[in-house]
């Protein structure tokens, strides 16, 4: 008889055994106690002989919702709503949808009002994710157009509260949108996104954007959803207010009124427009060709600093120094600086970055365009002297028409609109009036009145975007461009090509100084207009942000 075989009659005599019921059976000798409940009633029961210290005035708790017995009314911890309750955030109706969305972005979410009017095209409403679709779309468009990461954001918020959609997250870097929705804790979020492939100027593009966002939030103008696609397919369709031919003039006009802010004379003035001129169909020429921007810059301000070499090579007796000053003008990226630093001073870290990023290179590509041009000018024998500071505070009156001019064609290079013109081209005649006021005649430093003329543009642009509803980038980049730095900028280049690098380092670093003066300066007097808006709630503004670096 095999192994198996003796097993077989041990198993079938183990099958029939009456004491052997199963495998989970008792073992022979285990005494277990009798009664009539099972002894472990769950899994969480306190095993026996395991004493837990109660203390002696503790009351059992009824349930996860009654109170703690740590508890007291009169000294209740901060962690609790306290008895007051939560402070009820009230927005002004009249105020502009800006600065409402703004408020409630820099609040949490649970403390948001909830929205008051919701426009619905049918029963169920719209669709959420065709709502998310339309803010995507907007918030692309605004943030190509050089808008600051804030003003996106509140955009977003403001579309998607118009449709009924409450609980919303957008979020903005710099190349990148998305939007969350969550009907409830329950239920799952919706997320959708979209990607910010080709940035352009166009302010009135920007501008119309602006209004259909203003008629979307607007409880009296019912929009619906198609209504509101159609519109933005009209403003993506829009042609630019002015042809390449007036952008190519206007650039040369304004390179032509930088040089007269620097001393330039008649002669200068034409030598530099033709300079920028050529220097801006050589970039089209550039664009058309698919290079990038980097190389577009740096071929662009050869033009201009080639004429100066050449005037000087001449011994024409003109200013060769404010011919180049002037075509720099042209091409220093004021408008990215200001919303890059933006962006940083309001919280947005990644965007700021990227957009400082960008002005770096740009910057950098307009210096290897005029250095290349100066090294070669400085080894034929040009003599350009770096020391020769200009005199601009011999003709006060030139000097603030061809500031307003400047500005005037500053605002045709960006597409602004023509009833936007005049305000920017009187408030860049404000602002280089009071910079040459301080520096030239109260002997300031231009750092500090550079920062102080760029506070008040910032001021009145925000005034005057509140006043008309709009963004306030119209009403400020172009009236900037007077103060932008870019003798400094010409000054340093030079030092550098003539082998006198710490001189050309510290002019760099003063123009460097310049650009965030005018860029914290244009931010503090935005913010210091908004503080005599009526918006907001019960209790002080919020911050950008939730924390403040700790």
């Amino acid at each position: 008889m095999t192994e198996a075989d003796d097993r077989k009659p041990r198993s079938d005599e183990a099958r029939y055994d009456p004491e052997i019921t199963s495998e989970f059976a008792v073992p022979e000798g285990l005494e277990v106690p009798k009664g009539g409940e099972s002894e472990t009633t769950s899994e969480f029961a306190v095993p026996e002989g395991l004493q837990t210290p109660q203390p002696p005035s503790a009351e059992p708790e009824g349930s996860a919702f009654s109170t703690p017995s740590t508890y007291s009314a009169q000294n209740a911890p901060a962690a609790f709503t306290p008895a007051t309750g939560v402070p009820l955030v009230s927005l002004v109706k009249d105020a502009p949808w800006q600065d409402r969305m703004r408020t409630m972005l820099r609040m949490p979410v649970t403390e948001r009002p909830a929205p008051e009017v919701v426009q619905r095209e049918e029963e169920g409403g719209p669709a959420v994710p065709r709502v998310l679709d339309l803010t995507l779309r907007i918030g692309e468009l605004l943030l190509a157009g050089g808008e600051g990461a804030e003003d996106v954001e509140a955009a977003m918020f403001a579309v998607c509260r118009s449709y009924g959609l409450d609980r919303c997250e957008p979020n903005v870097t710099f190349t990148l949108l998305s939007i969350s929705h969550q009907p409830s804790l329950v239920e799952d979020p919706v997320t959708a996104s979209r990607t910010v492939r080709r940035r352009g100027t166009d302010y009135t593009r920007l501008a119309a954007v602006f209004r259909l966002v203003d008629d979307l939030t607007d409880p009296e103008t019912h929009v619906s959803l198609e209504e509101a696609y159609r519109r933005l397919a009209e403003i993506r369709r829009n042609r630019h207010p002015y042809p390449g031919w007036a952008l190519t003039l206007a650039s040369g006009l304004l390179a032509g009124a930088a040089s007269v802010l620097v001393g330039g004379d008649l002669i200068v003035f034409v030598a530099a427009a033709v300079g920028a001129m050529l220097g801006d169909r050589l970039a089209w020429l550039c664009a058309g060709r698919g290079l990038p921007e980097f190389y577009q810059f740096t071929v662009a301000a050869m033009p201009p600093a080639a004429i100066g070499v050449a005037l000087t090579l001449a011994h024409v007796d003109v200013n060769g120094s404010a011919v180049i000053t002037g075509g720099l003008f042209a091409l220093l990226p004021g408008r990215a600086l200001v919303a890059g630093v933006q962006d940083g001073l309001t919280g947005f870290y990644i965007t700021a970055s990227a957009r400082l990023l960008e002005v770096m290179y740009f910057f950098v590509g307009i210096v290897v365009g005029v250095l290349i041009v100066l090294y070669f000018g400085v080894k034929i024998g040009g003599k350009l002297n770096p020391d020769a500071a200009p005199m601009i505070s011999e003709r006060p009156l030139i000097q603030i028409a061809a500031s307003m001019l400047l500005s005037l064609t500053f605002a045709v290079l960006l597409q602004q609109e023509r009833s936007t013109v005049l305000w920017v081209t009187l408030n860049g005649g404000v602002a280089w009036s009071v910079y040459g006021a301080m520096h030239y005649v109260g002997d300031i430093s231009p750092v500090a009145s550079t920062a102080v003329a760029a506070g008040l543009v910032g001021l009145f642009g925000q005034l005057l975007s509140r006043y008309r509803f709009a963004s306030a980038l119209p009403y400020t980049t172009a009236a900037i461009g007077p103060l932008l730095p870019g003798s400094a900028t010409y000054f340093g280049l030079l030092s550098m090509a003539q082998n006198d690098v710490d001189k050309g380092l510290v002019s760099l670093a003063k123009a460097a100084s310049l650009a965030m003066a005018i860029a914290i300066g244009v931010n503090l007097g935005s913010e210091i207009s908004r503080l005599f808006l009526r918006v907001g709630s019960a209790g002080k503004r919020r911050a950008a942000k939730r924390t403040r670096g700790f």
